[in-house]
């Protein structure tokens, strides 16, 4: 990944902003209950942060006086730290686990060998996608589950019902299965091409063996947690799952020079920069994943017969092809935003929209993330993007943006 400044004042002008439009977001989706805190709530308050709504819960945007452009080079140049304690953490058991994940998801996961993990999405009986989540192998009876927290109530709500009718049927005569959610647990996000430098100078483990996508329980200052190899940024790093009683102090171990503690303004350009999406903006209920360019996480084993939620859907999208396909694109003279209508350039017919969108930092160029009728969805087709009122010039562009740098092995 290639870090280039902003050539002009005006486009520097423009990245300030970021923050605000993030800030926005978060305000108007807070509801009137009272938010709920990480158990890292006070730390952050101790370091400065500034909080704001996001998924029901308080959380920080930006700490002091660095703003989320500072703090986006930061991790795309060193290390910086993310409290992602507001995700939901689950553990599924049971000897017909495999089975059962197998039945909410298209994924292939009694072919993931143990401490191995996978993208993959829970699927409504259209198709359509509840959440993205990421599912973790520790054995074929025990499953270690990641979820949005915005979709919390949503998913704990499907994932009930939906046990207690697995362990009714037939399939569970093996063993039926338990879900356990792991209420009160930490959630930390090291990031950046020095956290693997950092994070093994805290363990005797050796992180060589933990490639992307790999998992461990590793042992570091006294405390053994779950690591995990992985990240919402693009860059190397790890996702390290705490005990409630223990998170504040492995906060405090982990945020020492060079680790620079990091929000969500930062969280949400670096996010957009490596292609990934955010539910409730670029992924929902009436979305598919053959729509939204994740196709890769149905198994290939399973796209014809796979018994799972939701298959009939999906398999009409992998046939026929989807109405719609998710596509990322360079928009010039000022950033589209979520809500921007995407037209074609000659008649200004409405072919899509933009879902995500932000002033690049580490690009100099304004990126954004939506869907287009198929057949508009080809790479380098030119599109019109209206932002303000304004029509602006766009071309659709490969995602990621920015190329990821996981660590696959020396």
């Amino acid at each position: 990944m290639t870090v280039l400044r902003w050539a002009a004042r005006t486009s520097a002008a423009r990245l300030r902003v970021a923050p605000t439009a993030l800030r926005a977001r978060t305000l108007a989706t807070a509801s009137s209950e009272k938010l709920s805190q990480t158990a890292l709530y006070d730390f952050h308050l101790k370091n400065g942060a500034k909080m704001v709504p996001f998924a029901g819960y308080s959380m920080p945007l930006s700490y002091g006086d660095v703003g989320a452009v500072a703090s986006h080079h930061h991790v795309r140049n060193s290390v910086g730290l993310f409290d992602v304690g507001h995700m939901v953490q689950s553990n599924f058991r049971g000897a017909t686990a495999s089975a059962f994940l197998e039945w909410l998801t298209p994924s292939s996961l009694s072919s993931l060998t143990p401490y191995s993990s996978t993208l993959s999405v829970l699927l409504n009986e259209r198709g359509g996608i509840i959440d993205d989540t990421v599912i973790t192998k520790h054995a074929d009876d025990a499953f270690y589950v990641v979820t949005n927290a915005g979709r919390r109530e949503r998913d704990l709500a499907w994932f009930a019902p939906k046990v207690e009718e697995w362990n009714a049927s037939e399939r569970a005569q093996a063993g039926k299965v338990e879900h356990e959610v792991l209420e009160g647990w930490g959630l930390l996000a090291l990031q950046g091409p020095e956290a693997a430098k950092y994070l093994q100078a805290l363990t005797a483990f050796d992180l060589q063996a933990l490639t992307f996508g790999r998992s461990a329980f590793v042992p570091i200052e006294g405390f053994n947690l779950h690591v995990a190899r992985g990240g919402y940024t693009g860059e190397d790093g790890f996702e390290i799952s705490i005990p409630p009683s223990q998170t504040v102090e492995v906060a405090e171990v982990l945020a020492k020079p060079p680790v620079q503690l990091t929000g969500l303004g930062a969280r949400d350009s670096l996010r957009l920069e490596a292609g990934m999406c955010l539910y409730g903006q670029d992924l929902d209920e009436d979305t598919s994943p053959v729509e939204a360019g994740l196709t890769w996480v149905i198994g290939k084993d399973r796209r014809e017969t796979g018994d799972f939620i939701g298959a009939e859907g999906v398999r009409k999208h992998l046939k026929d092809g989807p109405p719609r396909r998710r596509v990322g694109m360079i928009v010039e003279g000022a950033p589209a935003r979520q809500g921007a209508k995407i037209l074609t350039p000659s008649s200004n017919e409405l072919i899509g929209t933009v879902t995500s969108g932000i002033p690049s930092p580490t690009l100099g160029k304004n990126i954004a993330m939506g869907y287009v009728q198929s057949g508009w969805h080809k790479k380098g087709t030119e599109v019109v993007v209206e932002v303000r009122n304004k029509p602006r010039p766009a071309v659709l562009t490969p995602m990621p943006f920015v190329k990821p740098r996981y660590y696959r092995g020396a």
